[in-house]
């Protein structure tokens, strides 16, 4: 998906004064706002760079994306683009997909400690580890990691999957026992709809465990008629309360496309910021959690990031190469 269209400074940012630095949309703030997006896309040309920005950022940011979409979408798109330079505006395991999906590019990070509380609770030696035991047990068992994890437990794993086709490559692979990392909530997710048997480790993205059910039932008892859309990462009493459950790519069709104007949008804010950009005619609710790890990502960091080269993402060639084959086997599955 491309950028959203640039639209009157005062008027966008009018939306996004909720956030963590609300100074920042002030009169002022949006002419040094204006000033940095004109210099970066100066910048962007001298160093034949392409930037790409994941749905959950600050709204400045997709103003000098290229593309704004979901983790695997940027790493698919940012292989085709013809530049020798990705600037990855999202967080630390998502610029490693970009740089194992393309690793004759220069990728670049605009904050190096933007990391992933769900990519974290992964360690890929520990995977290694549970995986033999496991195998002791079953030993047709497989690997399904989410692509929410960094790119040594990518090298380690039978094949990925995104929320959008876990079901469908946990019911492709030749194997009935599946050991799915990391995020425990998606796992439950995949596992109540299939009949195989899946063993979850035991992480979980943060923003998204903060959810409760009683928020999202509060805001359907005042609004009846409101479509509520989850994101899988969300605890199972969370989806229970949805109408539908959805990648953030899905919740961006489902919104665009359907008859309802008004929705609740639970998953990390910045994806309800997006499509207020993309559907300004119908109304959008946030169950509001904001990730303190994409939100490190700033325009001065993404100025920073084309002027001086950093932080540039450096994996090995064994690494890319095995990472991007449970990538490529998750694209064959689904």
């Amino acid at each position: 998906m491309s950028a959203p269209s640039s639209r009157d400074a005062a008027e966008l940012y009018e939306h996004f004064k909720v956030l963590d630095q609300p100074e920042m949309y002030s009169e002022s703030g949006c002419a040094d706002i204006e000033g940095l997006v004109a210099e970066i896309g100066r910048l962007k040309e001298e160093c034949d760079a392409t930037i790409l920005a994941h749905n959950y950022q600050r709204p400045e940011i997709f103003e000098v994306a290229d593309v704004v979409g979901d983790s695997l979408e940027l790493a698919k798109l940012g292989r085709d683009v013809s530049q020798s330079t990705i600037v990855l505006c999202g967080v630390h395991f998502m610029a490693e997909t970009a740089k194992i999906m393309s690793p004759e590019k220069r990728v670049l990070i605009p904050d190096a400690r933007a990391g992933c509380s769900l990519a974290e609770s992964c360690d890929a030696d520990d995977l290694v580890e549970r995986r033999d035991e496991l195998r002791q047990i079953y030993p047709d068992l497989k690997v399904v990691s989410y692509v929410n994890t960094t790119a040594a437990v990518k090298a380690v794993t039978d094949v990925c999957c995104t929320s959008s086709n876990a079901l469908k490559v946990v019911d492709s692979i030749d194997s009935n026992n599946i050991l799915f990392c990391p995020d425990r909530n998606l796992a439950a997710y995949v596992a109540s709809n299939t009949d195989k048997n899946i063993i979850a480790w035991d992480g979980d993205c943060y923003v998204h465990q903060q959810i409760r059910p009683e928020e999202l039932r509060k805001v359907r008892a005042i609004r009846p008629d409101i479509k509520i859309i989850v994101h899988p990462e969300c605890r199972t009493d969370v989806i229970d309360e949805a109408d539908a459950v959805l990648s953030t790519s899905g919740m961006i069709n489902y919104a665009k496309s359907s008859d309802s104007d008004s929705f609740l949008v639970v998953t990390e804010c910045g994806l309800s910021d997006r499509l207020m950009l993309e559907a300004p005619d119908k109304r959008f609710y946030k169950a509001c959690q904001l990730c303190k790890y994409m939100k490190m990502i700033t325009l001065e960091g993404t100025r920073d990031a084309l002027l001086h080269g950093r932080d540039e993402i450096i994996l090995s060639a064994e690494v890319c190469e095995a990472a991007r084959g449970s990538i490529e086997r998750m694209l064959e599955l689904s």
